[in-house]
């Protein structure tokens, strides 16, 4: 089992397919941005770019934690540059209160679009908290940092 840090190649074909709507764009029949969660998962997982959507297997369980996950704030609309080659957008940090649970990573699904897969994240080792808060920190809003970026 192993946990993955890639966006999941669905993800990829999908936005072609102009199905996930981080902005408020008119791609639909709805301009309203699609919801975005972060679900976490142990070490027993196995994500990777072929993680197609969320799944409950081997996701957290422990005090404060709800499976599914939170609701993720967009910190950064998909934006770019005219000088660079880079799309991107971020979220906002996201946290777990009064939290006793270890997690060795987490799914970034759309749950506005069949719970479809975005990102997988891979915490480097086994993050345990015990009645503390539990923070999922994003990088820095830039084009060569944001969490999810097109070059």
């Amino acid at each position: 089992m192993a946990i993955g840090q890639t966006l999941a190649t669905s993800f990829k074909v999908e936005i072609l397919d102009g199905i996930h709507n981080f902005g408020v764009g008119v791609i639909r029949a709805t301009t309203a941005a699609d919801t975005f969660k972060i679900a976490l998962y142990s070490t027993l997982a196995t994500l990777n770019s072929t993680t197609t959507v969320y799944t409950t297997q081997d996701e957290v369980t422990g005090t404060g934690y709800v499976a599914g996950g939170n609701t993720l704030v967009i910190s950064q609309a998909p934006t770019s540059t005219n000088t660079e080659t880079v799309a991107w957008l971020n979220f906002e940090n996201s946290s777990w209160a009064n939290a006793t649970f270890s997690a060795d990573g987490a799914l970034i699904y759309n749950s506005t679009q069949g719970n479809k897969a975005v990102a997988i994240l891979n915490f480097g080792s086994t993050k345990t908290t015990a009645n503390q808060t539990f923070t999922v920190t994003f990088p820095a809003s830039t084009s060569s940092a944001a969490i999810i970026r097109i070059t």
